[in-house]
């Protein structure tokens, strides 16, 4: 339905992938897998950010049935169910006790024997009935026949193995934004989140960032979408006066 919306407002939608971009000189340039190439006045990037992977054996199989990377997409769907949680951080531990609120028992697994999760999370994570601990740990394998029902663990010093119940697995050890194209011409952090100020830019005039590309906080749809109406309304306005000043 937002397609057809944007289309009826005069939108194209091309289904491709875009391999390369050029921001050195405007209008920019853009060419695709697909052999096309495009001339842009100003140019929006959404690229979003891919959550790490474990890559092991039953992920991947096993993706959408029982293994996740969003509690807040796929918590209710554990209603009262044994899940486990990977990481050390302040995601894992964040969306550890979120799951709390549906979930029987969380267990969070991490590969050292301390969390790097800031101390008053970890105080919470540990006053919480719900939540227990499986140190020095990483999964090696997901197993299940139509969904999640336990995880082979290994200890990373030893190599001794281990096997935890488990009806669903919430990965949190980072996530990959999807920038690597626009490396040498876009400011990015150490990363490679794009760097925009308060009202999206980029450090190109013209070229501008919205959602995960450049927000490694909330990693929400709504907030992307609206980041996405902040860039748009920018872009609107580089376009008007880059044309009043060309007429």
């Amino acid at each position: 339905l937002m397609q057809e919306q944007a289309k009826k407002f005069g939108a194209r939608i091309e289904i491709d992938f875009v391999t390369e971009v050029d921001f050195k000189q405007h209008p920019f340039t853009l060419k695709t897998q697909n052999g096309a190439e495009y001339q842009a006045k100003t140019v929006i990037i959404a690229t979003g950010a891919s959550p790490r992977r474990l890559n092991v054996p039953g992920e991947k199989e096993l993706m959408g049935r029982g293994v996740s990377y969003c509690a807040t997409c796929d918590g209710f769907f554990f209603r009262g169910k044994d899940i486990a949680v990977v990481g050390g951080g302040d995601s894992a531990l964040q969306e550890g006790l979120f799951l709390t609120r549906f979930a029987n028992k969380v267990n969070v697994i991490h590969r050292r024997d301390q969390f790097r999760a800031q101390p008053i999370l970890q105080d919470r994570a540990r006053q919480s009935e719900k939540m227990g601990f499986v140190w020095n740990s990483v999964v090696k394998e997901i197993q299940g026949d139509k969904r999640v029902e336990k995880l082979v663990l290994a200890n990373p010093q030893t190599g001794a193995e281990s096997e935890l119940a488990a009806n669903g697995i919430f990965v949190y050890i980072g996530h990959i934004p999807n920038t690597q194209m626009f490396e040498g011409q876009l400011d990015m952090d150490e990363e490679g989140y794009l760097k925009v100020d308060e009202r999206l830019h980029t450090n190109i005039p013209g070229v501008f960032a919205a959602g995960e590309a450049h927000d490694h906080i909330f990693r929400q749809a709504v907030i992307s979408a609206g980041y996405g109406s902040m860039a748009a309304m920018e872009a609107e306005k580089f376009i008007a006066d880059w044309e009043h000043a060309h007429r």
